[in-house]
């Protein structure tokens, strides 16, 4: 099958990559990203997909994904990958909610409560209708942000 995108570097780009795997610098799978594109690399060594993916011991969408990320975004975004835009769950409080739970959790607990647990704020919140839900861990989450 004829190969849509071909990968060939720089030789700064190959001494980057050479850099990377003798130091072992960065993340495991920039390593193993540095790896498969230099024995990808046209001018070079110009591994199959299947071979490199046997070497490597991943799948060869792996090799393929990574050569279209190169020929897409880069050098650099393929290297140390694509970082996200957006996280992967909005967050369920906005600074003004926070400020909100943070001044109920420093004020005094309910009647018959001595302290303010998890839970009790997280019911306290859903009471209030200052969000429609929400769970104890992220009322965990929020006030750990203000120590």
């Amino acid at each position: 099958m004829q190969k849509r995108y071909i990968v060939r570097l720089s030789e700064s780009e190959k001494s980057e990559l050479h850099e990377v795997i003798k130091r072992l610098n960065g993340s495991s799978q920039k390593v193993r990203r540095a790896q498969i594109l230099l024995k990808a690399d046209a001018e070079g060594q110009n591994w199959t997909d299947q071979s490199i993916a046997e070497a490597f011991n991943c799948r060869p969408q792996t090799v393929e994904n990574i050569r279209r990320r190169l020929g897409e975004h880069g050098f650099e975004a393929t290297l140390n990958g694509l970082k996200r835009i957006q996280p992967p769950t909005a967050k369920l409080l906005d600074g003004a909610q926070e400020a909100q739970v943070i001044a109920m959790r420093l004020g005094s607990p309910p009647k018959g409560y001595a302290n303010w647990s998890l839970r009790l704020l997280a019911r306290k919140v859903v009471e209030l209708e200052i969000v429609e839900s929400v769970s104890h861990e992220t009322m965990r989450q929020t006030l750990k942000k203000t120590v």
